[in-house]
């Protein structure tokens, strides 16, 4: 990554990050293909849903029949975390139009997020529209592609976890971390690794009593607390 916010350079910092579109989009297809769905319903649940794990989720329940309402509910339970990442961007485009900060909001991913967060550490704590919005968009086509390829090709590939697929994901998100740490010196990398030691600890243990869904929230929000507590006792 460098300091420009420009088209171009959103291209080149989004690239990594396709192959985890990629992997999990495919598997994405597999399953749909699975339960049932035609290429064409596949698709348009990546067009209209366009939110990874409630997207497994949404397919689930719809074979098994569950009404509208708890489908949509589920959805939102599981993408709950995406209202925490979107108020931490907002003041970074508070020049922005309203309709330009709900478009980004839309189409904001984990993983553009993540990226969003890394390239404040190379432009001195600044982002715009142009590089936000070219990073969700290579975001939403890679993501609606695989899942087509995926629904095509479901015939042929009926275990997408034998070929590794469901461990794509994961790998882009370790990578993200570490860029993260080992580029961002505004933070004492003692603290970084210690919230990151917390987090994981957190999770471990929340798995045993707390749904998923709604653990991330809750594990976003107490290592947050833990975070600036830490910081502002020790650093």
């Amino acid at each position: 990554m460098n300091g420009n916010l420009n088209q171009r350079t959103a291209i080149t910092d989004t690239l990594p990050t396709v192959f985890g579109y990629i992997g999990i989009g495919i598997a994405f297809g597999i399953v749909g293909k699975a339960a049932g769905f035609s290429p064409f319903v596949v698709t348009l649940m990546s067009l209209l849903i366009y939110a990874g794990s409630a997207q497994f989720i949404t397919v689930t329940m719809l074979v098994s029949h569950s009404p509208i309402l708890s489908i949509i509910f589920s959805t939102f339970l599981v993408n709950a975390r995406m209202i925490l990442m979107s108020m931490t961007l907002a003041p970074f485009f508070k020049k922005e139009s309203l309709a330009k900060n709900l478009f980004l909001g839309t189409l904001l991913t984990d993983e553009s997020f993540a990226l969003g967060m890394n390239k404040l550490n190379h432009t001195g704590g600044k982002l715009n529209f142009s590089w936000m919005n070219t990073a969700n968009w290579i975001a939403y086509l890679t993501w609606i592609i695989s899942t087509f390829v995926g629904s095509v090709i479901g015939n042929l590939i009926t275990d997408p976890n034998k070929y590794g697929l469901d461990f794509a994901i994961v790998a882009m998100f370790i990578g993200l971390l570490y860029l993260q740490v080992i580029s961002d010196r505004s933070l004492h990398r003692l603290l970084q690794l210690l919230v990151i030691l917390f987090t994981l600890i957190l999770v471990y243990l929340g798995l045993i009593v707390i749904p998923s869904n709604l653990l991330i929230v809750i594990v976003t929000l107490l290592g947050c607390g833990f975070g600036v507590i830490i910081k502002h006792a020790f650093f």
